[in-house]
């Protein structure tokens, strides 16, 4: 004996009522904002062994946190693997992942990593275990994932997100976006002071160890350089170069990272910029103008001029010619000359270190006091050649990472063509 007509119908509706419920219950769990934090189940690993070497090659780019950790970003998700010197990247140590915002910046302060979130969240992590150490809400950066394959532009230049420091020497964190400045403790997430600025008209800042928040104001006819006290935010001078053009741009060098903590600052007319192998803004004649800023005022020195000149432990070191040469960054004196050959080039400098790649492609290290030579051996990874360019480059704790790019470079191509292997990024111990 069927049912009736009128009993199939309530059965029928009965049962698309609860497929609709089953499936919005599945598309919420499903689309909903979701966060998944996976802690740490072994102990912090120990301080790594320093002994000069290839360390190996990487898919992603390492943020190196406290000299014991490995941070990489991906899309939605910040994670760490250990120890430092692993030869390839495993497991991970801990993970943070969102849903559905994505990863826009990465710094660390201390043991502490602080991560920016398109949706404004800044969401730090406890680098021991990667446990959340605060959240806070932060000012919308106005886009998604700003990254290539490895990551690069998110743990070693992220835009808007800079640590500083203050002159009673107390470090803080600086998050920018159109339109805003704010300042945070990075101890405990709290707002320490906000500052509107003209929206469209202010670039990335940089903070330096002379305890200064610089931006550049370019609606400003001619432009003109903003240098702020980053403990409040406030104005306290607006500044050009006298012989500068109507246009300015401002260039960190001897930073403790990207455009955060620097000790010297480059200043050039914007017109004509091209950028560099590494991403850094060249003029196309290489012309510019160096400053020390380890204190409040900038102090003018010839020894910062150079386009491809790095800053270590007070000493400027360029290129010239086939030789490479230090001067005193304050005094532009002459310390010491090495000859290399005219290939031989610059790729970074760290507290106690100058890297440089050489027309071999040997890993040289030297004292950038002395020009004495730390370590040298091939910069390269089993059979995967030497023939490739210099892309973004990070050097920390005596460790030095390099993204590798297929020559000749082409920014537009797809990833595949544009780095040299599926594991572009070459870590080594200097």
């Amino acid at each position: 004996m069927g049912f009736g007509k009128g009993r199939r119908r309530v059965v029928t509706l009965v049962v698309a009522v609860l497929a609709v419920g089953l499936a919005a219950v599945v598309g919420y769990r499903v689309l909903a904002p979701a966060e998944v934090v996976t802690v740490a189940r072994a102990g912090y690993p120990p301080a790594p062994d320093l002994t000069p070497r290839v360390v190996g090659r990487q898919p992603t780019a390492p943020l190196l946190v406290d000299g014991r950790l490995r941070v990489h970003a991906a899309t939605r998700q910040v994670f760490a693997d250990q120890p430092a010197d692993l030869k390839n990247r495993t497991t991970p140590f801990w993970s943070y992942r969102r849903w559905p915002a994505e990863l826009v910046g990465v710094v660390a302060v201390g043991s502490t990593v602080v991560s920016r979130w398109s949706d404004g969240q800044l969401v730090a992590l406890d680098a021991r275990t990667g446990r959340v150490a605060w959240r806070a809400s932060g000012p919308d950066p106005g886009q998604g994932y700003p990254a290539r394959r490895t990551g690069a532009a998110v743990v070693w230049t992220p835009t808007g997100l800079r640590t500083g420091v203050t002159t009673d020497g107390r470090l803080l964190l600086v998050v920018a976006a159109a339109g805003e400045l704010r300042g945070y403790d990075p101890g405990t997430g709290r707002e320490l002071w906000r500052a509107a600025v003209r929206p469209g008209c202010h670039g990335d800042p940089l903070t330096t160890v002379g305890a200064r928040l610089i931006t550049v104001d370019t609606c400003a006819t001619p432009q003109v350089a903003e240098f702020r006290d980053p403990a409040t935010g406030a104005v306290l001078d607006r500044w050009r170069p006298e012989d500068a053009g109507s246009a300015l741009t401002v260039d960190g060098l001897g930073c403790a990272a990207y455009r955060s903590r620097c000790a010297g600052i480059r200043t050039a007319d914007t017109a004509g910029l091209r950028t560099g192998e590494e991403g850094a803004l060249r003029t196309v004649d290489g012309s510019g103008r160096g400053w020390l800023v380890d204190t409040p005022e900038p102090f003018p020195t010839g020894a910062l001029n150079p386009a491809e000149v790095v800053l270590a432990d007070g000493t400027a070191v360029s290129r010239d010619g086939g030789a490479i040469v230090a001067r005193s960054a304050r005094t532009g004196a002459e310390i010491w000359r090495r000859q290399e050959t005219p290939g031989a080039r610059i790729l970074a400098a760290q507290p106690g270190r100058v890297h440089i790649r050489t027309e071999s492609n040997d890993l040289l290290t030297v004292d950038p006091g002395s020009g004495a030579e730390l370590s040298r051996f091939p910069f390269t990874v089993g059979r995967d050649g030497t023939g490739w360019a210099t892309g973004l480059v990070s050097a920390t704790g005596g460790f030095l990472a390099v993204e590798r790019l297929n020559q000749p470079v082409a920014p537009e191509a797809e990833d595949r063509r544009y780095y040299l292997t599926t594991e572009p990024v070459i870590l080594a111990v200097t």
